[in-house]
């Protein structure tokens, strides 16, 4: 009978103690992370096709923030994400030396396009961004712009600025800034039969074209690098430095760039990996 009572009491007690370590926030680590990053690597899909490859390999579930790439930056200054994943690389590499993050790694490019009406009002279908742009403000067609602090947003006002047009001073009621991220804008241009600079990847899953196409392409100006930068766990302690870093040696792994390699949109190719090219 004692035995008994003993045996029980001890099950009482693993039972406890079970119950405890599923509970404790110490013990169960949250096997996760958190990753700030730019609205195209979400909304083209990507994510959704690399993630449970990666989960799969590392049992690490990856929480994604979709947002633009100076919001994505913001987050991770704040400390309130793990790792940022973005394309503006003069913003990383100020993110970094200003502390707070880690190191910057290229992990993947694409481009940006110019999407229009199908019947190209502005007459600017070809290779050259720059001539297309100074079109566009000459006949006030419609443009759209995130005008969202997000990776393409920096990408078309430093576009504008090539094509040396001051667009806070010249632009009008042609030029119209929404504040929100690219499938809104790409939609927004859909309805209002507007011009929009597009990331490809973003373009190729977007399914409410109607009228719009691809309307300026292959221009070198046009070049989309993303990075991915581990935060300064030095300035925030709270950030998961070993599953970040952990995601982060997969991207540039072998087996993470194939993943990316492999994505694709009707046998379309949306991204490119080249973590080991020099300088990206």
């Amino acid at each position: 009978m004692k035995n008994r009572m003993n045996t029980r009491r001890s099950l009482i007690a693993l039972a406890a103690l079970a119950t405890f370590t599923l509970t404790s926030p110490v013990s169960a680590q949250d096997k996760s992370i958190v990753v700030s990053s730019t609205t195209s690597t979400q909304d083209s899909g990507l994510f959704g096709h690399i993630l449970p490859l990666f989960k799969a390999k590392t049992g690490i579930d990856v929480k994604v923030v979709s947002q633009g790439t100076g919001q994505a930056l913001d987050t991770g200054r704040r400390g309130d994400a793990d790792v940022v994943f973005v394309h503006a690389k003069p913003q990383e590499e100020k993110f970094v030396a200003d502390g707070f993050g880690v190191k910057r790694f290229p992990v993947m490019y694409n481009d940006f396009v110019l999407i229009g009406p199908k019947n190209d009002p502005a007459g600017v279908k070809g290779r050259d961004i720059v001539a297309a742009l100074k079109t566009i403000k000459e006949k006030s067609a419609p443009f759209i712009s995130r005008g969202d602090r997000s990776g393409t947003h920096a990408a078309e006002l430093n576009l504008w600025k090539i094509a040396a047009v001051d667009i806070a001073k010249d632009k009008g009621a042609w030029y119209k800034e929404i504040g929100q991220g690219m499938g809104a804008a790409l939609n927004t241009a859909s309805a209002s039969n507007a011009y929009v600079l597009a990331d490809r990847g973003t373009w190729l899953s977007f399914k409410n074209r109607g009228d719009l196409a691809i309307i300026v392409e292959g221009d070198n100006r046009l070049f989309n690098q993303y990075g991915v930068i581990l935060v300064n766990p030095a300035k925030h302690p709270t950030v998961k430095k070993d599953f970040g870093q952990a995601f982060i040696d997969w991207l540039v792994s072998a087996e993470g760039q194939k993943a990316i390699t492999d994505y694709k949109i009707g046998g379309q190719q949306l991204f490119f990996a080249n973590a080991t090219v020099p300088g990206a």
